[in-house]
């Protein structure tokens, strides 16, 4: 699977644990602030932690692909550039000494 795929799929599948992350952190104050065993909304405080930094997580990774990507692009830009340069050097070099090109 190609870099750009891997980023496509795990950003939304990051943002996605987040936010039920938070749901599920919500519905673990609720239980607290209701009055639930401490081992009820324990658990569910834990099962959001869970799912708040799975999500960072893979929304990070992401985030890492998308630099790997830039990165990628940015070297190949500057390697085509490079040999553009070196290709009219060369040709600078090959032009009979009387002539010159625009």
């Amino acid at each position: 699977m190609s870099t750009r795929t891997k980023g496509l799929i795990i950003a939304p599948l990051g943002l996605f644990l987040f936010s039920a992350g938070l749901c599920v952190f919500s519905i673990a104050v609720q239980a607290r602030h209701d009055g639930a065993t401490f081992q009820q909304w324990f658990l569910w405080g834990v099962y959001s932690l869970i799912l708040l930094n799975g999500g960072l997580l893979l929304f990070g990774q992401a985030v890492r692909y998308r630099a790997q990507l830039d990165y990628r692009r940015f070297v190949r830009r500057e390697l085509k550039k490079r040999d553009r340069e070196w290709a009219r050097s060369l040709q600078k070099r090959k032009a009979p000494p009387g002539k010159s090109e625009a």
